[in-house]
């Protein structure tokens, strides 16, 4: 996945603006059961201090704590060392903190875009350069199943703060660092992927197959340990 991929923000009180299909007016869903509503934008990112050798003691999970209820992420430390030191000193830091998840893809791709503070698709933490890939998959169907969290990148070792969720198993290049599956909340990511995607389309917001979720994603907080 891309991480400088622009796309615009729509409050929730347009939802409404979304344009159906006849056929499918009464049967689409605009939110998921349960979550709350956000106040969250687009915002300067913290100034995170960037770590330039992997932990000695690696966090075993990252929590996601979203409107939409409890993400959790358990941690592949040992086989990408400096993918989840970076992210650990991220979430503790607090840098992922009141930020929203800026993109979804529901046909072909199915991942859930996140840890861009300025919500544009083209933030990085200031001051980092992009770090090393890691457990890069094999190239084939499914290398990337449902459950994986892994780095956007926009290209060879332009690590940094952007990652994915895939919530139904996917096939991509071989190019971006796994680190880290999820053992809590894929039902809600799954959920967030079926109400589906939007872009505007002059004043309309239109459904999409890549675009913006259309039940606004927000992570209150990241913490891992």
């Amino acid at each position: 996945m891309k991480r400088n991929t622009a796309i615009a923000l729509v409050s929730s009180s347009l939802l409404g603006l979304v344009l159906l299909s006849p056929a499918h007016a009464a049967e689409r869903a605009t939110l998921v059961p349960g979550c709350i509503k956000s106040s969250a934008t687009g915002h300067t990112p913290a100034t995170v201090k960037q770590p330039l050798v992997a932990s000695k003691k690696f966090a075993k999970a990252l929590t996601l704590k979203t409107n939409c209820g409890d993400i959790v992420i358990s941690l592949l430390g040992s086989k990408a060392p400096i993918t989840v030191t970076s992210m650990t000193a991220l979430a503790n830091a607090g840098y992922f903190n009141k930020s929203l998840c800026h993109r979804l893809t529901t046909q072909g791709l199915f991942v859930l875009q996140c840890g861009d503070p300025t919500a544009s698709g083209g933030g990085s933490p200031t001051g980092w350069t992009g770090y090393i890939d890691e457990n890069l998959p094999k190239t084939g169907p499914k290398n990337y199943p449902a459950g994986t969290v892994a780095m956007a990148n926009s290209g060879p070792k332009t690590n940094g703060s952007q990652f994915f969720l895939v919530y139904q198993d996917t096939q991509l290049g071989s190019n971006y660092t796994i680190w880290g599956k999820i053992t809590k909340g894929l039902d809600l990511v799954q959920k967030i992927g079926e109400v589906g995607a939007y872009q505007m389309n002059g004043t309309q917001a239109m459904y999409a197959g890549d675009g913006y979720p259309i039940q606004m994603v927000e992570i209150i907080k990241a913490s891992a340990k």
